[in-house]
């Protein structure tokens, strides 16, 4: 019962009555977040069961017709329902995103425990390769790959994720270089534990705390960066609903007072981007314990 009491208010905080400020804005991002993956998730059988509309379908009603109880978002340029689309939008979104992360984390943290731990040579050609990269600009970066891969879900995620595995490298490689100094890392050095053991059973699991956060903080930064492929016509094919292709289309029409086009497709964009952010400053805050040590 004692261990029980002492391990809820640490790490589940959220479910006390009484609250910190970031706390409360931890359960905020969390709830903006499930409410995406809900909709990403379950978008196909929303539409099976005729909630929504065919976000690639075009509409018999007239174009660019203002939010209704028929078209709560309203209609496009081209026909779409607005609705329906940002809704799908947020399919693609979590498409990309888990998967330009998800690649990112699996180059990065194995390159940074390595490296770390094996030091010499490996370390400063590592260093020197991740650095180069680290100092372009990530748009930018992911821009001019998208270019040589193309459209689609998995190109999408190619170009964006080259940017964040710098900094899957950085944290993980900096952590390795002062745990490996450990005495449990010593005494499994004795006992005669190879490269791998050592870094999967000893270090693996103490290097890796900021993770979760970086992923989070990388995730929302990545929606940015999709939307930005999208608005220059190179992240996903025009037929696939995606919110940053969204705002290009709907923006000519802006100056004419056809306000909903964009204002959807945006605010649903900034939402999730703010959800994970908070998300991950609430994580930042479990693991890091001086920030703890502050509430």
């Amino acid at each position: 019962m004692t261990v029980a009491k002492g391990f809820l208010p640490r790490f589940l905080p959220f479910i006390n009555k009484k609250r910190t400020l970031s706390q409360q804005l931890m359960l905020v991002g969390i709830i903006i977040t499930f409410v995406f993956i809900f909709l990403a998730l379950f978008a196909p059988i929303l539409q099976a069961l005729g909630l929504l509309q065919d976000p690639t379908e075009f509409l018999d009603n007239p174009i660019h017709t203002p939010p209704s109880l028929k078209h709560w978002f309203g209609t496009s340029r081209l026909g779409y329902d607005i609705f329906s689309r940002t809704v799908f939008g947020a399919q693609a979104a979590l498409q990309v995103v888990l998967l330009a992360t998800a690649l990112s984390m699996l180059v990065g943290v194995p390159l940074g425990m390595l490296s770390g731990y094996i030091g010499g040579r490996l370390d400063k050609v590592l260093l020197f390769i991740m650095d180069s990269i680290y100092t372009l600009p990530g748009l930018l970066l992911s821009v001019t790959l998208a270019f040589v891969v193309g459209r689609g879900i998995i190109n999408a995620a190619l170009a964006i994720s080259i940017a964040y595995v710098p900094q899957y490298y950085r944290v993980v490689r900096n952590h390795t270089v002062s745990v490996k100094t450990e005495v449990f890392v010593e005494a499994a050095q004795a006992i005669g534990a190879n490269t791998w053991q050592v870094l999967s059973r000893y270090l693996f699991l103490n290097v890796i705390q900021s993770v979760p956060v970086l992923f989070t903080l990388n995730a929302a930064d990545a929606i940015l960066v999709l939307g930005g492929l999208g608005f220059l016509g190179l992240g996903l094919p025009e037929e696939v609903p995606e919110w940053g292709h969204d705002l290009k289309q709907a923006l000519a029409a802006l100056p004419t007072g056809i306000w909903w086009t964009t204002l959807f497709p945006g605010l649903a964009m900034t939402t999730m981007v703010v959800g994970l952010s908070l998300l991950g400053e609430g994580l930042n805050e479990f693991v890091n314990p001086r920030l703890r040590k502050r509430q």
